[in-house]
């Protein structure tokens, strides 16, 4: 009988997932089905609790639950707890256990594909949702120089700040290990190039651009703003080159494009589930050819 893993978010239609976790999983040959699983606000409770089926081994979260799913897990990493966001539900036993695999993919995308060190830079982040929390997190870990934090929601922003300044002055309290400058600013100053003077690294974290949301074909940012020879890292990977993207093309900037995050993130998922090392260059095959052509 096969189990399953599912990938619960709202919408999915973007989602390309299924196909890179598929082929991971047959890779090995496991019986096992990644499905997405499209789950209105208030089925959310439900699908998480019907995780605990027998033929069922985890999940992936996604937007818009990645933090509204902590209170509905028996357990929470230390990582993801610290974050307040996770995307990996593991079942062990009858436990439904909660991981965050973002901060890994970021980081791990942002070294090797981008070959960018992030440490003594400065950096701007626009989204404060589970994505932007646990880019934050591990930026102000590889020890940034400063980080600007904004959200649509300006009180989003400020929350994540104020749980990085208490993250920093846990983790040195005496000491100036971590020194990272952490602010948080009005979405309206997108606008403004001066938002961006000194910046080494913008981050885009939300789904502005994503194809088939509500906000497709747009970008947080004009043309004007993006500095040249800045990196432009922007998590949506579907478009495989987004609006803003293009922006920075023209702009002079670098670019990073969200694919690599989002496999890295799920090779890290697919160890949690499995046990085995997740073939990597068989999940960024698989995830190009649905991105660029193939089924999709």
């Amino acid at each position: 009988m096969p189990r399953y893993i599912g990938l619960i978010g709202h919408p999915l239609k973007h989602s390309i997932s299924p196909y890179f976790q598929q082929a991971a999983l047959d890779y090995y040959g496991l019986d096992i089905r990644y499905e997405a699983w499209e789950t209105s606000p208030a089925q959310l409770p439900d699908t998480v609790n019907g995780l605990r089926k027998p033929q069922n081994v985890g999940a992936n979260v996604t937007v818009p639950y990645k933090e509204a799913v902590l209170p509905l897990l028996d357990e929470v990493d230390d990582l993801a707890s610290s974050i307040g966001a996770v995307n990996t539900i593991v079942k062990k036993d009858d436990r439904l256990v909660g991981f965050n695999t973002d901060a890994h993919g970021f980081i791990e995308a942002l070294d090797k594909e981008g070959h960018f060190d992030p440490e003594g830079k400065h950096v701007v982040i626009l989204g404060a949702g589970g994505a932007g929390r646990a880019v934050s997190f591990v930026l102000v870990q590889r020890k940034v120089a400063s980080l600007a934090i904004t959200d649509g929601i300006f009180e989003r922003a400020t929350a994540l700040v104020e749980n990085l300044v208490r993250h920093i002055k846990r983790a040195s309290p005496s000491s100036k290990d971590l020194k990272t400058n952490v602010t948080a600013f009005q979405w309206q100053n997108l606008s403004s190039a001066k938002t961006f003077d000194n910046c080494d690294l913008i981050v885009h974290c939300t789904t502005i651009g994503m194809k088939h949301s509500s906000q497709e074909g747009q970008s947080p940012l004009s043309l004007e703003v993006i500095p040249r020879g800045v990196l432009v890292y922007d998590l949506v990977y579907n478009p495989w080159l987004t609006p803003l993207l293009k922006l920075a093309q023209k702009a002079g900037a670098n670019i990073l494009g969200g694919l690599p995050m989002l496999v890295y993130q799920g090779a890290a998922s697919f160890k949690l589930w499995t046990g085995k090392e997740a073939p990597v260059d068989i999940m960024f095959n698989k995830a190009k050819e649905i991105l660029t052509g193939g089924k999709r």
